[in-house]
């Protein structure tokens, strides 16, 4: 059964579509990066993939604008996610380029808790796509 009110995801405008994907991948990848033994090749390979993501994720949001919400330009509160996992991937990466392990390990549980887990949640809220995929259809249709 087709339903109009349904936005087919290829329907989305580009940036919405591409931070979508990204931001899936991380919150998907991002356990397997956080939970590898440190210091192995899965471990560097699925975090340097995950970093990427994370990045990709964060620079697509800032072509995402929502002039219903309250804002600033467009740019909503959200928007400081954007901000923290920049600041958060550019200070994980200095730590472990200074060996500083534990602050590494702390920094990139932060971004993911946030980043991924955090905002992920923001997303689930009703009036957002995929909220309203979430509350209107998947749990109507169960």
């Amino acid at each position: 059964m087709h339903n109009p009110a349904v936005i087919n995801p290829l329907d989305l405008p580009f940036a919405i579509l591409l931070h979508l994907i990204l931001a899936v991948g991380a919150l998907l990848l991002g356990p397997f990066a956080l939970r590898a033994r440190k210091g192995s090749a899965l471990h560097r390979r699925s975090g340097y993939v995950w970093i990427g993501l994370m990045l990709g994720a964060a620079l697509s949001s800032i072509f995402i604008r929502d002039h219903h919400l309250p804002n600033i330009a467009g740019y909503t509160p959200i928007h400081l996610l954007t901000v923290l996992t920049l600041v958060g991937v550019s200070s994980g990466l200095w730590h472990i380029r200074q060996r500083r392990i534990t602050e590494h390990r702390k920094t990139m549980w932060m971004i993911y808790l946030s980043g991924c887990i955090g905002a992920g949640a923001f997303t689930l809220l009703p009036g957002r796509y995929l909220g309203h995929l979430l509350w209107h259809h998947t749990l109507g249709w169960l």
